[in-house]
């Protein structure tokens, strides 16, 4: 018998469909949530955690981009790394300026043209600056609310063969 990759139900007779671009083995009751794929049967046997796509054709013709197989065990860098983040005591920051400034949150938010609710929120760290609020804090009270975005991607660096982080570094199975 085999686990239904949807809901969890034991199927006898799984169908394999495609679901927003995942490729899943589903019972029946779920095979009406994505389009029917036809299965090519191979000599070799796959695993249920097994990465590799069913057609071997697929992944090498990824049309040329250099992210398919990282020779060099470097990760390719994308547009997050280059950007700053909101740093972690941003509501510290923000309540601290404020006081230096000698205004109340009700005097700040009047100032930005936002509501009391909003310093408050983010005072109390309930909730992060959008990307107008931020720059409106930043020059009214000439403090920093970012930090830049440091290497510390080391933690999610790989076991050793020089292929990368896999799914398989991070989950813990239950068996």
């Amino acid at each position: 018998m085999v686990q239904c990759e949807m809901c969890g139900a034991e199927t006898g007779s799984p169908k394999t469909v495609k679901v927003e671009g995942a490729e899943l083995q589903v019972c029946d009751s779920c095979a009406d949530f994505g389009t029917e794929v036809e299965t090519q049967t191979s000599s070799s046997t796959s695993t249920k955690y097994s990465t590799s796509s069913s057609s071997g054709s697929s992944s090498s013709s990824s049309g040329g981009s250099s992210s398919g197989g990282s020779s060099g065990g470097r990760r390719r860098r994308d547009m997050f790394d280059e950007m700053d983040e909101v740093a972690a005591d941003y509501d510290q920051r923000i309540r601290n300026a404020r006081e230096a400034e000698g205004l109340t949150q009700e005097e700040l938010a009047d100032q930005l043209n936002e509501k009391a609710s909003l310093v408050r929120k983010l005072e109390h760290g309930d909730i992060l600056p959008s990307d107008d609020v931020q720059r409106k804090l930043e020059k009214h009270l000439g403090i920093s609310l970012t930090e830049s975005a440091t290497g510390d991607d080391e933690e999610w660096e790989s076991g050793g063969d020089g292929q990368g982080l896999t799914l398989g570094d991070m989950v813990k199975r239950k068996d």
